[in-house]
């Protein structure tokens, strides 16, 4: 038994890791009569990944590229290859995940399973839209081939199915055309809400990137925020990445992230960005995995952990709800350095439980403080249920049974789909099993 726990560093629980081998995978799962649960690079937030006291199966091994043809832009690869490494490969070829979410670190499996989404949702949707083959190994033995043309309702279930639908061994997917590892960026610093609302208005036409940090104890009367935009650039050459990731060393006894650390940062944060704002060149990685630099990151909401909140409000109800938000948030003196605001355009997601949906989303980490932490972010549940929103399953550790039914109202479908020789502590949670 070892010691597992999710990024976001809430629990450490015990659970028999079998690592699968190439070839093996049948073999790995048949061995135990206790339900299992695939696990990749536990990048997962919360307790999607996680399984105490049963199997996982770890994914890691399973990271070989199968095919790439470099005419058509398509890939076929293990699940458990991180998205750095496919990166790697298929950029200086002139190709380029379509879409990728906030870390390079995390493995195509689990990208798959929680259907991820980044910066360009408007103009390129979730990352389900442009797989074209799912390999499904069900703990019964059974291989199912599934793609949008091919048996699609396993194909929307598994996709953004959290891992429940059985074990993802490979997929097929597409990849999108780029120049080079090189963006044509525009930082525009903003005041207000409505200015935010009109920045990423009317940028969707002109910019694939879209993305604003905001100062999350500024409230709505006086949001201050840095609204970043981006397009693939053509030039030949330009600035190299980031230099060496830095690891922190070790996890501080308090959270480094509080009130007062907050409010330093996020004054001097906006400063500086507000004076280098404007158009330059920008390597893709430094843009798209800002927090990548520097590993172990998480260790600086203390022993304790830290919760990720990501919601997403239909966009009739998105300014009333953003503004009570981030009102509850501000009155709290606590959150993130690192809050996301950004919309969602209005293409329909593939998945079943995928979570992007045409609205508002917003993001940040709060520290594991006790009951003052749940009682908080059970306020802003009671905000986005009442917007008609939703919670991102890949960050959640804690949502009631009742918001993620009335959030997903695809689950009754869903739950035909279920492997019984899966199950998660979300699943649990969630589901009952």
């Amino acid at each position: 038994m070892v010691r597992v726990g999710a990024w976001g560093r809430l629990s450490n629980d015990e659970h028999d890791v079998v690592r699968v081998r190439p070839g093996m995978e049948g073999d790995s799962m048949q061995d135990d009569r206790r339900p299992g649960l695939a696990f990749g690079n536990g990048r997962s937030y919360g307790d999607a990944c996680l399984n105490p006291g049963g199997r996982l199966w770890d994914m890691r091994g399973l990271d070989r590229f199968i095919e790439f043809d470099e005419a058509t832009g398509r890939l076929r690869c293990e699940s458990g290859i991180l998205l750095r490494d496919i990166q790697r490969l298929a950029i200086p070829r002139g190709w380029m995940l379509p879409v990728t979410p906030g870390t390079q670190l995390a493995t195509l499996g689990g990208a798959i399973a929680n259907d991820v989404h980044g910066k360009n949702h408007h103009a390129m949707g979730t990352l389900g839209h442009h797989l074209r083959r799912i390999t499904l190994l069900r703990t019964d033995g059974e291989r199912i081939e599934c793609g949008p043309d091919l048996r699609e309702d396993w194909f929307r279930a598994t996709v953004g199915g959290i891992g429940l639908t059985g074990v993802i061994v490979s997929a097929e997917l597409q990849l999108r055309r780029v120049h080079g590892p090189w963006l044509d960026t525009e930082t525009v610093p903003f005041t207000g809400l409505d200015a935010f609302f009109r920045l990423a208005d009317a940028s969707d036409a002109d910019w694939e990137y879209t993305v604003s940090w905001i100062d999350c104890l500024s409230g709505q009367n006086g949001l201050r925020g840095l609204f970043m935009r981006a397009n693939h650039g053509d030039l030949e050459s330009g600035p190299p990445p980031r230099a060496r990731a830095r690891r922190l060393p070790f996890t501080p006894p308090i959270p480094l992230v509080n009130g007062t650390t907050l409010r330093a940062f996020n004054a001097a944060y906006f400063r500086i960005g507000a004076w280098r704002a404007g158009r330059k060149t920008a390597h893709y990685e430094p843009f798209f995995y800002p927090l990548d630099h520097l590993q172990d990151w998480n260790r600086l909401y203390g022993p304790a952990g830290f919760h990720q909140y990501q919601c997403v409000v239909p966009r009739d109800t998105g300014a009333a709800a953003t503004t009570a938000l981030l009102g509850e948030i501000a009155r709290s003196r606590t959150g993130s350095f690192l809050a996301v605001l950004k919309t969602f355009g209005d293409r329909p997601s593939v998945g079943m439980l995928s979570f992007p949906m045409k609205g508002v989303t917003l993001a940040l980490d709060f520290a594991h403080r006790g009951a003052s932490t749940l009682a908080l972010l059970s306020r802003l549940d009671r905000i986005v249920a009442e917007a008609g929103g939703r919670l991102y399953l890949a960050k959640d550790s804690r949502m009631p049974r009742s918001m993620f039914e009335s959030g997903y109202p695809a689950l009754p479908e869903f739950l035909a789909f279920r492997d019984p020789g899966i199950s998660s502590a979300m699943s649990r949670r969630l589901m009952g099993h």
